[in-house]
């Protein structure tokens, strides 16, 4: 028995965007793969030995589930980090598997540091501040304390990272409050510094930020959707060409997924008949219908009805 669809993805045009946006960033900074949301619908499992074919060897996730996927399939050379969510019960299990994570909270730190002393192995945590997005990142007194409790404690840390995350970087609308972020996080950054906080990374910039705003890209970059073959907007995508950079001279990123199915059916429509549910589309003249075995059920939302496009033998 066979699925009536399928996904493929390609390893030449995963290997393409990688190039490219390594050459983009240049050979001083890390390039990090976010495969969060099940690498994007690509799929953790198999993404991510894909991408390290293709010269990547550090991976971001979301959550402690999608660390235990991608730990599961990962090589012993690449490392892992997690962005956002790990209960802190769980942190032991990140600690002992060299897993590095975001804090950005007093309760977590202070876990973390027990379970360090515990496990008598240093915690590899990245330091998230807050700039501006207001979601979550250490400000104010709760950034004092976490610094009084890094340095009381750091025979218990490895301070993998400093970094934050901007507000839309994508827009132009956003272009002020991601300047105003980049001012604070500097700020933030000399201040943690000249309290003895030197991290192995400063980093900050998404697919956007690596492309929009060089001075974002610092020590690392963490590249999501622009990896997968998409540009973060439309005006990134303007920007970049615009901006004249040899770079874009070509196309520089392809999709690394398709979806693939087959037609089950073809039939004609008489002019004036309604097709499918409802009377969303009526057809104007004798029309040739072919059905495709996919539907919500798959993850074609129906929003995209009378929307999207099918290429049949590439046509």
């Amino acid at each position: 028995m066979k699925y009536p669809s399928t996904i493929e993805l390609s390893r030449s045009a995963l290997r393409q965007n990688i190039s490219f946006l390594k050459n983009l960033v240049g050979p001083k900074v890390r390039f990090v793969s976010v495969i969060k949301g099940n690498a994007y619908g690509h799929g953790i499992a198999e993404f991510l030995p894909l991408a390290e074919e293709c010269g990547v060897n550090y991976f971001a996730v979301f959550d402690s589930k999608e660390a235990e996927v991608a730990y599961e399939v990962k090589s012993d050379d690449s490392e892992l980090m997690i962005m956002g969510m790990i209960d802190n019960e769980d942190l032991a299990w990140a600690i002992q598997r060299d897993i590095s994570f975001f804090v950005f909270d007093l309760g977590r730190l202070r876990q973390a540091i027990k379970d360090a002393k515990l496990l008598e192995k240093k915690a590899r945590i990245h330091i998230e501040v807050e700039t501006g997005l207001h979601r979550t990142g250490f400000e104010g007194k709760q950034l004092r304390d976490a610094i009084k409790l890094i340095n009381q404690n750091k025979e218990f840390l490895e301070i993998e990272g400093v970094c934050t995350h901007y507000a839309g970087a994508e827009s132009i609308a956003n272009y002020v409050r991601v300047q105003k972020q980049i001012t604070r996080f500097n700020e933030l950054k000399d201040m943690l510094a000249k309290r003895g906080i030197t991290p192995k990374f400063y980093h900050t910039a998404c697919s956007a930020a690596s492309i929009v705003y060089p001075e974002t890209r610092m020590d690392m970059v963490r590249v999501g959707i622009a990896q997968y073959g998409f540009w973060p907007s439309e005006e990134v995508k303007m920007n970049a060409f615009l901006s004249k950079q040899k770079e874009f001279s070509e196309r520089p990123l392809s999709r690394v997924l398709q979806w693939k199915s087959h037609v089950m059916n073809v039939k004609f429509v008489e002019p004036g008949e309604f097709i499918s549910y409802g009377n969303f589309y009526q057809a104007t003249q004798k029309t040739k219908i072919a059905t495709v075995p996919v539907g919500y059920y798959h993850g074609y939302r129906r929003s995209l009805s009378n929307l999207g496009y099918v290429l049949v033998k590439g046509k």
